[in-house]
């Protein structure tokens, strides 16, 4: 009976899934209110990362819209480096907006999505491990095919 070794990574694989988690619950609660008041993304998410969240909520504010709904994540690991002086790990993540909406605050309507977006695609993050703990370092939801 031979065994599969079991994935000698997958503890800090896990570790950088959980923060990137976070990051995304908190930023979900920051979109539904337009505000990172409340949040706890400092806790996931370092300057760099934040400052897109920020740019975000700054438009969101000035259009008056909020985010109402669900957004899907299907987060996984495509790269860790533990021998880095800063261990690194980049992530591709599934999103799924099928039970996502925007929502005008002024006119109390939904903004129906874009014609051309693509219900489901690719996002990408990276991570960094800091003092022991991983932090979201970029985010890129632009999008990279559908998945």
């Amino acid at each position: 009976m031979t065994s599969t070794p079991a994935d000698p990574q997958a503890a800090e694989k896990a570790a950088v899934l959980a923060a990137y988690d976070g990051m995304t619950t908190e930023q979900a609660k920051a979109y539904r209110q337009a505000s990172r008041k409340g949040t706890a993304l400092e806790k996931y998410a370092t300057l760099d990362a934040l400052s897109k969240i920020d740019l975000d909520l700054y438009r969101m504010k000035q259009a008056g819209t909020v985010v109402r709904g669900e957004i899907g994540h299907n987060a996984k690991v495509t790269a860790l480096d533990m021998t880095a002086k800063t261990p690194k790990a980049s992530l591709s993540d599934c999103v799924d907006l099928s039970k996502y909406e925007t929502y005008n605050t002024k006119t109390k309507k939904v903004i129906p999505l874009p014609t051309n977006q693509p219900l489901r695609y690719i996002a990408t993050a990276k991570a960094e491990r800091w003092n022991g703990r991983w932090m979201v370092t970029d985010i890129n939801t632009q999008g990279g095919g559908s998945c």
